[in-house]
């Protein structure tokens, strides 16, 4: 191409730029996208330079802030679920907790789409977005539910305090990365120090409960996992909307056989609860996650969420009045030096 051609397509993109279709407010634009994904864009434009390395990592300072600030609001909903999920529980069977909450988070979902007229996901994105449904939208709600009808929101916080190691490790398998061995160390550490705990807790042998959570564990880090790859092609948002939307048949119908089937009372907490939880925890919550990603970077972002079972725990004694065993602490916050140690290991 000649200079005065590169010169001449590099203005027109400057004056196009500002033109950009508009966003709704319900729903990250596509300059929201997770970093990944986001930050791969100016690279293809005709004419202009190559970033240089790492400037994803360095926004700037305002665009940093308010990053920030986005991801720590994630983490803040992801936090309250486990408490929701026991006032949810004060007036509705577990299955229809789980059913109704993702029947709500897809309504939100669905009316995003509408408003935004998203396109469907091509044909070879549904089977990755059929295993986040099976994940994130069903198993891990069911699972960490059931869990939470014979344990407490302290000690299922710190058994699924181990979720972002378990991740990783999914995501090792399914990408075929290879880890470094201080990674593995730290991994195998903080799953020892759960299960220890869970042993501690439980007089030697897991409960019913226990069984539960590191079930939940594990569909939730393949979907984690999945989605996680599914979003270097697609925002982040859209991911966890299509799998609400994907699930729906089942949770129509899960809800509507719950409700005849199961006792129903609608207290303040429990509404309070489930609503909580489908408009909060599983989707707002993704949708201001994702965007504070985008502006900061997943590094970043993911430094953030390392605090989120150390605030479930806040959230058990303050809205919901437990006693946390003194092990809870210590045990969160071993796990948390785990994490931390995965985190700079796999940078």
């Amino acid at each position: 191409m000649r200079a005065h051609d590169s010169a001449t397509s590099s203005a027109r993109i400057a004056v196009d730029a500002p033109s950009t279709r508009r966003a709704a407010p319900c729903a990250p634009r596509d300059e929201d996208r997770p970093a990944d994904t986001a930050t791969a864009a100016p690279a293809a434009r005709p004419g202009a330079a190559a970033p240089p390395a790492g400037a994803a990592s360095a926004p700037p300072p305002g665009t940093a802030r308010g990053g920030i600030l986005l991801a720590a609001l994630g983490v803040a909903a992801f936090s309250l679920t486990f408490p929701a999920t026991v006032w949810a529980l004060e007036g509705m069977g577990p299955w229809t907790v789980v059913m109704l909450r993702s029947v709500l988070a897809a309504a939100v979902a669905g009316a995003c789409f509408a408003v935004r007229r998203t396109p469907l996901p091509a044909r070879r994105h549904w089977p990755g977005i059929a295993v986040v449904a099976g994940g994130v939208v069903l198993g891990f709600p069911l699972l960490t539910t059931l869990a939470l009808k014979t344990t407490t929101t302290s000690h299922a916080a710190v058994v699924v305090g181990l979720l972002p190691l378990t991740t990783a490790a999914f995501a090792a398998l399914r990408t075929g990365t290879r880890p470094s061995r201080t990674f593995w160390i730290a991994a195998l550490t903080g799953a020892a120090v759960v299960i220890a705990f869970a042993l501690q807790q439980s007089g030697g042998r897991p409960g019913a409960g226990d069984l539960f959570l590191f079930g939940a564990l594990l569909v939730c880090a393949a979907g984690y996992a999945e989605g996680g790859r599914l979003a270097r092609a697609m925002p982040g948002w859209e991911v966890i909307g299509w799998a609400l939307v994907l699930a729906l048949p089942v949770t129509a119908a899960g809800s509507a056989l719950a409700l005849t089937t199961e006792p129903l009372r609608p207290t303040p907490h429990a509404v309070a609860g489930l609503l909580w939880l489908a408009v909060g925890s599983t989707f707002a919550g993704m949708v201001v996650w994702y965007r504070g990603m985008a502006a900061v970077g997943v590094a970043r972002a993911s430094q953030i969420q390392l605090a989120q079972p150390l605030l479930t725990l806040v959230w058990s004694v303050t809205l919901l009045g437990e006693r946390l065993p003194p092990a809870a602490p210590v045990a969160a916050l071993a796990v948390l030096a785990c994490i931390v140690v995965t985190q700079r290991s796999r940078s």
